[in-house]
């Protein structure tokens, strides 16, 4: 696949890395597990990452009874996070989720294209702290 990074808001903050930090150590580390092993595949495991809407993919990890849910999209070569969430319970909450991603990933190009510079870097999995 190519490289995973997370999306920061125009204040700075990063709504991926607030999810991880709500999630306890084991749950945040299987997270991460998920995305090294995205960013390190060729072609992502179909059961890891799929296609919700036209330009909004998910990434999903089960963990026991728990799943959790990474949302984002593809820009060049970077797979850009934006929200996650876990364990949707009603497919309209999913819709809600998506439209969330949606509208982040919008801004996000916004803001690539006003400021006409290459891929907004927001810290990514590889070499982040999180």
């Amino acid at each position: 696949m190519n490289e995973v990074h997370f999306y920061k808001t125009e204040l700075g903050d990063c709504p991926i890395e607030q999810f991880l930090n709500s999630l306890s150590g084991k749950q945040a580390q299987k997270v991460l597990w998920v995305l090294q092993l995205l960013g390190d595949a060729s072609v992502p495991p179909a059961q890891y990452f799929k296609r919700l809407a036209e330009d909004i993919w998910e990434v999903r990890v089960p963990m026991g009874h728990d799943i959790f849910e990474l949302l984002g999209f593809m820009d060049e070569q970077l797979m850009v996070l934006n929200h996650a969430f876990q364990n949707p319970t009603e497919k309209n909450q999913l819709q809600e989720e998506v439209k969330i991603a949606e509208s982040r990933k919008q801004e996000y190009l916004n803001r690539k294209l006003l400021h006409c510079q290459q891929p907004i870097s927001p810290s990514g999995v590889r070499g982040s702290s999180s």
